[in-house]
């Protein structure tokens, strides 16, 4: 959610309903879905390395050895990346203002990304990295939709925030172990004999060290500044969040933990898990409405039931489908899932704005 916020009657509803509270839904909806998320993934990430028939036992599928926790994830990540049509296709209002973004574009790179499979390749390395900075971005969204709870100006403190969620996501990677594995993508230019983007992981790991220590050298002074920058804030009577507080330590330490030393080898379960948990807790909390006028399923004793049946069950079809088929025998699917990937990025980055007023 890149500086993003829901737009629909149920955010003002929800804050109408319990004003002051702090909360952006409820106590325990928040704490569910949002504020505990990193940690709860955390747990369950460390959970799952110690079981062997989800992390050693790997099974034989669709021709290839694949764990069942990789599966289980994968399947997690393509579904909340689908989601996102719910929030731009399935809105009337957001759809017309964006005609050309919502259909000319998405149909163009399919087609290019289906004609060049260099540009396919790229596209899929791009997302890679394009995906840190988007999942720093739905927790910094998240945190300044905390700020304007507490009353505060949604301008005052952006770009300390925003800056303070890239280095927790960022960080993490460019100074930890983490680093060779988000590296390792750049060898499917392999395929297409690219000596340039094949040799960037050999021509980076010299620097590891160095990029440890630059991570240290400009994170933790900037931690220092951010504490003393809103210490002075609270002086000038700004009203601290402690649900955004609670967020970004619990979302730094998990990161920190998982990107800088994977001790348990499931960082990529543990930082998916939590950014695609609150995923869906967004969309359903911000499209619940919109989507039952769309289904047409209001007034029925079932609606809601039916809804999250769909909501559910639609996405990670969609998303078993995407991890159970190998993508490098299938160029159609392939491309499929790479136009969901980029568009679930660009589109979560330009809709919702807090700074734009759009809550």
């Amino acid at each position: 959610m890149d500086a993003s916020a829901p737009t629909t009657t149920a955010t003002a509803q929800s804050a109408a309903r319990d004003p002051g509270s702090g909360f952006l839904v409820g106590h325990a909806y928040d704490c569910v879905f949002f504020l505990y998320a990193p940690l709860l993934a955390l747990v369950l990430g460390v959970g799952i390395s110690h079981s062997r028939y989800l992390t050693k036992q790997p099974i034989w599928l669709m021709d290839r050895w694949a764990f069942r926790a990789n599966l289980l994830i994968g399947t997690m990540i393509a579904a909340h990346l689908v989601l996102v049509f719910a929030r731009s296709h399935g809105n009337a209002a957001i759809r017309r203002r964006h005609p050309l973004r919502f259909w000319v574009i998405p149909i163009g790179l399919f087609c290019a990304m289906y004609a060049s499979l260099w540009l396919a390749i790229f596209v899929s390395v791009f997302a890679v990295w394009w995906d840190l900075y988007h999942s720093s971005m739905q927790t910094f969204g998240l945190a300044r939709l905390y700020e304007r709870k507490a009353g505060n100006d949604p301008e005052v403190g952006r770009s300390l925030d925003k800056w303070l969620n890239i280095l927790l996501y960022v960080g993490p990677i460019l100074g930890g172990v983490t680093l060779v594995n988000h590296l390792k993508f750049f060898h499917k230019f392999d395929r297409v004999h690219d000596a340039f983007f094949t040799a960037i992981p050999a021509e980076v790991e010299p620097f590891r060290g160095a990029l440890t220590w630059g991570v240290l050298g400009l994170g933790l002074p900037f931690l220092g500044y951010y504490v003393l920058a809103y210490w002075r804030l609270a002086q000038r009577g700004h009203r601290i969040s402690w649900q955004k507080v609670f967020l970004l330590v619990s979302t730094g330490v998990t990161s920190i933990y998982t990107w800088g030393f994977n001790s348990f080898g499931q960082a990529f379960f543990i930082m998916n898990f939590f950014h695609a948990w609150q995923y869906f807790a967004i969309v359903w909390w911000s499209e619940q409405g919109n989507l039952k006028r769309i289904l047409r399923l209001e007034g029925g004793r079932l609606e809601t039931p039916l809804l999250l049946a769909l909501f559910v069950g639609l996405p990670v079809g969609y998303g078993a489908l995407v991890t159970l088929v190998p993508l490098n025998t299938n160029n159609w699917l392939f491309c499929t899932a790479m136009v969901v990937t980029i568009m679930h990025f660009w589109y979560d980055g330009f809709i919702w704005s807090v700074r734009k007023g759009d809550v």
